[in-house]
């Protein structure tokens, strides 16, 4: 979800972002150091949002169930409210009937025939839908309609748990539902490939938004550590090998101030939470929060950058396409300034390089702790612009060592962004992935080109290179790659003539040395192999 502070700026004129065509470069050299320290891949950045279970995206590696509707869903009987999304109304819009986790069973069993990880969400606000009725705004029940529509949910019952809830005694218990889930699904607390984490909520930094009918007042930071600490108790206490994830923040301003809470006091929220949750499972003597669980949707705009032209919409005008398929810079690269209300607002003008500022606060508040994007969309999916910011992004989470990535369609028909995923996960039509280790690879020209480069634990004949072009002509691209010899190379491309994969034709590779010409707008998986 895209929302900005409410916070008053004067409208300064974005500078152009488009660069001259005679400034684009017409050769680039790459190089790849197999020689230098490598670093594994974690498998789990290759996942998905997937709310009903379904099969796109095949070959993924994670799948999260999540999103607004599940911050009052009651794992009873499948009644949900999806808030602002959809009229606060309480519903029968998961599938699963009455059953109680009816509409976990397909997440399950898509996750689990994928050989994924599975992300489910546990509600924390305090209470959930207790009914079905499709009438409208809940708040329309009358003074009393918490009563009347939800029912409280905690995070302890403390005593035995049953697979056949009471629906009838006004309270739902989450960490009977994770007993639900792990004695239902066992393999998700000691299968590696299908592991089933739980993250704490949806996007809490919004409730009084997006939720107002179940959380109508601001979160304080008291409120986030509060509700932490006993709901990673009572998971932990049911599946202690289970990993939990938190806060689920929804973008910046929620990182800084938890989007304006009362008890802020110019305190970074995130740092707090880090440095809280650190004290709290020291004094529980056991790790509560082991995934900081982030989204991030662009706040690029071409334009004026508060009221521009958003990049995370359909629009695929020359300086938008320009703008997208540079946002992904904003994750790592020191020398970018995006045009947004963040770096001019609250950055002062400086690069976000957002994934190790995150690292940073991780290392400072709360050593060891995963880092998560668990929703996250650059806008364009049924272009190649979108395509080429989704394969960057891939990329840029392989190499900075993200733990989970699940991306959010924003919208349907996203076939670039299938076609992404397939660059590192399915190029060649047959699952050919890209590999679990992570190689030194640099470019000549960063605002041109991103590459990635890769080996496998299991095979040491093969690597692959993803290259991407983010001009509109070709690139002779010049590689260089330091390993063992090298001498077949497989080329696959996704260009705007195709949302699939394609191959593109064989090289050879001699002393280490390759020419291959990138396509204008274009992603590239080169798989070498030795003879």
């Amino acid at each position: 979800m895209v929302i900005s502070p409410v916070k008053s700026s004067s409208l300064i004129a974005a500078a152009a972002v488009l660069a001259a065509a005679s400034a684009h470069a017409e050769t680039v050299k790459f190089t790849v150091d197999a020689t230098a320290a490598v670093t594994p891949i974690s498998r789990f950045i290759y996942g998905i949002n997937d709310t009903i279970g379904g099969a796109k995206f095949p070959n993924l590696t994670a799948r999260r169930g999540g999103g607004n509707r599940w911050t009052a869903y009651n794992w009873e009987n499948n009644a949900s409210n999806a808030g602002s999304d959809y009229l606060y109304q309480n519903d029968d819009f998961f599938p699963g009937g009455n059953k109680p986790g009816g509409a976990i069973i397909p997440l399950a069993k898509n996750a689990s025939a994928n050989k994924a990880g599975l992300l489910l969400t546990v509600p924390i606000q305090g209470y959930v839908a207790a009914d079905k009725k499709g009438d409208g705004d809940v708040r329309d029940s009358g003074p009393n309609y918490l009563k009347k529509r939800f029912h409280q949910e905690r995070a302890a019952k403390g005593s035995a748990f049953t697979l056949t809830p009471d629906r009838n005694d006004k309270f739902v218990y989450q960490d009977e539902f994770v007993n639900w889930v792990t004695t239902n699904y066992p393999y998700g607390q000691t299968d590696p490939m299908r592991p089933i984490w739980f993250s704490l909520d949806n996007e809490p930094d919004l409730w009084a938004e997006t939720q107002a009918e179940v959380h109508p007042d601001a979160p304080t930071y008291a409120e986030m550590i509060s509700k932490t600490t006993a709901f990673t108790k009572a998971i932990k206490a049911v599946a202690p090998d289970a990993l939990t994830f938190g806060p689920v923040s929804y973008g910046w301003y929620g990182y800084v101030r938890l989007q304006g809470a009362p008890d802020a006091g110019d305190r970074d929220f995130l740092s707090f939470y880090l440095k809280k949750m650190k004290s709290k499972s020291t004094a529980a003597g056991i790790r509560l929060l082991d995934v900081l669980d982030l989204h991030w949707y662009p706040e690029v705009r071409v334009g004026d950058y508060h009221n521009g032209t958003p990049i995370t919409g359909t629009n695929t005008s020359p300086a938008v396409v320009e703008a997208r398929i540079q946002a992904p810079r904003s994750l790592w690269d020191s020398t970018y300034i995006e045009n947004s209300w963040i770096t001019h607002d609250w950055l002062g003008d400086k690069p976000i390089t957002l994934i190790p500022l995150m690292l940073d606060k991780i290392a400072h508040n709360y050593p060891n702790t995963k880092l998560a994007f668990t929703e996250y969309d650059y806008g364009g999916g049924h272009d190649i612009s979108g395509g080429i910011a989704q394969a960057d992004v891939l990329g840029i989470f392989g190499k900075y060592g993200v733990f989970a990535a699940m991306q959010w369609p924003l919208r349907g028909g996203e076939t670039y962004v299938a076609g992404a995923f397939k660059m590192y996960r399915d190029f060649d039509g047959n699952n050919g992935s890209f590999g679990d280790i992570s190689v030194k690879a640099a470019t000549s020209s960063v605002p041109d080109t991103s590459v990635y480069a890769s080996l496998d634990s299991t095979d040491a004949t093969r690597m692959v290179i993803v290259a991407i072009n983010k001009t509109d002509h070709a690139i002779t691209g010049a590689f260089t790659v330091k390993h063992k010899p090298m001498t077949n190379g497989a080329a696959y491309t996704l260009t705007s003539a195709s949302a699939t994969p394609a191959a593109n034709g064989n090289f050879a590779v001699a002393g280490g040395k390759f020419n291959y010409t990138l396509p204008a707008y274009s992603v590239s998986t080169l798989l070498l192999s030795a003879p």
